[in-house]
């Protein structure tokens, strides 16, 4: 049986600063005074798919049989250590899910490869529409992966095959301030009795020193927490919000 949604989360780190020519780095570090200001420039180098790359795809496959739901947990991980011509090495974490690591570059070949395989599954995020969507097709891009689906396909306010809870949970109005403010996922899952992905003792910010570290299965398992409560919010959303 084909798997109806596929919940997805990606964590990212910056690239070192050196990897960028003189003239990058000038555009930049441009306007930094202090090494203060040097430093958060640089740990905002995560942010963008121009100046980061992806280090681990948290997803659930959800396949419905009959009344109930059935969950596939699978982390794709960058291993430093590994080459593009390695073979991807799998193991399970020690939650149970099946995770799958290697070079970036394979991470990625592997995850458009899946998306083309379920061609008809429908992608649930939070906030994947203005982050890991766009991140996951500019970073393939400068890779010279050709990714096998437009996740970006539609405008704004109106796009099919992705269900982004921060546009549903905004009713696409998302604000600063007032009814249809956009509050981060932590926030969004604690207001629905959703257990915190950072009850553990791990959060996004600190992804970027635990890869530094090889921590890459504190990585994984952060990232799988993330999905699990993703998958939650939708099953919320779904039955309290979707007409």
């Amino acid at each position: 049986m084909e798997p109806s949604y596929l919940v997805f989360d990606l964590e990212t780190v910056g690239l070192p600063i050196d990897s960028f020519d003189d003239t990058q780095q000038d555009y930049l570090l441009r306007g930094v005074a202090t090494d203060e200001d040097r430093d958060k420039r640089i740990g905002e180098f995560a942010l963008s798919p121009l100046t980061g790359k992806i280090v681990c795809i948290g997803m659930q496959m959800m396949t419905r049989e009959g009344d109930a739901w059935t969950a596939k947990r699978v982390a794709y991980s960058v291993d430093p250590t590994m080459s593009d011509d390695q073979p991807v090495r799998h193991v399970d974490l020690p939650s149970g899910a099946a995770w799958y690591c290697s070079s970036e570059r394979v991470m990625l070949e592997n995850f458009w490869k899946l998306l083309n395989a379920h061609r008809n599954i429908t992608l649930v995020s939070f906030n994947g529409r203005n982050f890991d969507a766009p991140w996951l097709m500019l970073r393939s891009a400068t890779l010279g992966i050709r990714p096998s689906k437009n996740l970006m396909q539609g405008t704004k306010f109106n796009y099919s095959g992705h269900i982004d809870l921060l546009d549903q949970l905004t009713f696409f109005q998302g604000s600063a301030s007032g009814a249809t403010r956009r509050f981060n996922f932590d926030f969004f899952a604690k207001s629905f009795g959703i257990r915190s992905p950072k009850a553990e003792g791990v959060d996004g910010s600190m992804v970027g020193v635990l890869f530094a570290d090889n921590n890459h299965t504190d990585i994984a398992e952060y990232c799988l927490r993330d999905v699990s409560a993703t998958w939650e919010l939708f099953t919320a959303w779904d039955q309290l919000l979707r007409f």
